[in-house]
C-alpha cells in the first residue's frame, strides 16, 4: 500500500556567503513514510533541522535534492499555483501562535480566513457555522472569538491556533514545537487536545519537538534527527527503552535525574503528568 506521506533523500540548504563558508546544509538525505491516521515524531535539540524538514513537506522551503510524495504525487517540484490546492489537506500548527495570529483580527476572523481563501464556495452563513463548530471542537469558549490575541493566555491562543489549521478539514498536520512556550500543565492540556482530535479525526501527525517526554506521549513511532540526519527510527517503545545511537541515550540521559529516579522513569512520570494534566472543558 502507498504510504499517505513519503519523504526520500531530503535535503533542505540555506544560502550564505563564500566568506561564511557556503550554503549550510540543515536537512541531509531524510527519509521516511508516514501513513493515513499515523503519527511520527520527530526529536532533536534546537537548530538540527526538524523544522526546516517539516516546512520542506509544506512546500515553504525548496528541497535542493530528493522527493517529497503525497498521496504518491510528488509535491515538492509543483509550481506554487499548482501546490495551493493541497494547502487544505496539509496544514501546519505553529510553535508560537502570537507571531502567526494576525493582531488585527479577532480570534473568530482568524480561523475564518483560511476558509475564505481555501474553500471560496463556502457560504459567509456555512463559514460562520464552521468557526463555531471547530472552536467548540479546541475547547476555546465562545466569549472569546470576539477578542484579539493580546486579550488571550498562551494556552487559549494555542488553541486558537489549531482550530485554524483545522479549519479547512486537513488530513495531515505538521505540528512544530505546539508546546514549547507553554508551562507543564498546559503542555499536557494541549497534548491531550492534539491527541483527541487526532484519533478522532484520523489525522496524519508530524509532531515536532525538543521534549521527548512530549513526543513519547503522542507518537507511534519515533525520529531522532542530529545535525540533519536521523541517526535513529523506530517504534516508540523500543527507542525508549533500548536506545541505540548515543545522541538518542544523550537524550534520554538529558532528562532532569531527581534521585532515586531515572531518566527513563522521569519521561514516564512526565508522561502520566501530561495523560492526566487537565480537567476537561478548561482553556487556559
Amino acid at each position: 500500500m502507498t504510504a499517505l506521506l513519503a519523504v526520500r533523500d531530503a535535503v533542505v540548504t540555506y544560502p550564505r556567503t563564500a566568506a561564511e563558508g557556503g550554503p549550510v546544509t540543515a536537512v541531509d538525505g531524510v527519509s521516511f513514510d508516514l501513513d493515513a491516521g499515523g503519527i511520527v515524531g520527530l526529536v532533536g535539540e534546537s537548530g538540527c533541522g526538524k523544522s526546516s524538514l517539516g516546512r520542506a513537506i509544506l512546500g515553504l522551503v525548496p528541497l535542493a535534492a530528493g522527493a517529497i510524495q503525497w498521496r504518491g504525487q510528488r509535491i515538492d517540484t509543483l509550481p506554487r499555483r499548482s501546490f495551493r490546492p493541497l494547502r487544505r489537506e496539509l496544514q501546519l500548527v505553529f510553535q508560537d501562535p502570537t507571531a502567526s495570529l494576525d493582531p488585527r483580527m479577532t480570534i473568530a476572523e482568524s480561523v475564518a480566513e483560511p476558509l475564505r481563501s481555501l474553500v471560496p464556495e463556502l457560504s459567509a452563513a456555512g463559514r460562520v457555522a464552521r468557526v463555531e463548530a471547530i472552536l467548540d471542537e479546541v475547547g476555546l469558549a465562545r466569549e472569546l472569538t470576539g477578542r484579539f490575541p493580546h486579550q488571550l493566555s498562551g494556552g487559549q491562543l494555542q488553541r486558537a491556533g489549531i482550530a485554524r489549521a483545522l479549519a479547512v478539514d486537513p488530513a495531515f498536520l505538521v505540528c512544530d514545537e505546539p508546546v514549547s512556550a507553554l508551562d507543564v500543565s498546559v503542555q499536557g492540556q494541549i497534548v491531550n487536545l492534539l491527541a483527541r482530535i487526532r484519533r478522532e479525526r484520523g489525522l496524519a501527525c508530524l509532531f515536532i519537538s525538543h521534549n521527548l517526554a512530549v513526543v513519547a506521549r503522542l507518537a507511534e513511532r519515533i525520529l531522532v534527527m542530529h545535525r540533519g540526519r536521523i541517526v535513529e527510527s523506530g517504534p516508540r517503545d523500543e527507542i525508549l527503552a533500548a536506545p541505540r545511537h548515543p545522541y538518542t541515550r544523550m537524550l534520554l540521559d538529558s532528562v532532569p535525574e531527581v534521585d532515586p529516579l531515572s531518566a527513563r522513569r522521569l519521561i514516564a512520570r512526565h508522561t502520566e503528568a501530561l495523560d492526566t494534566a487537565s480537567p476537561p472543558g478548561l482553556t487556559p
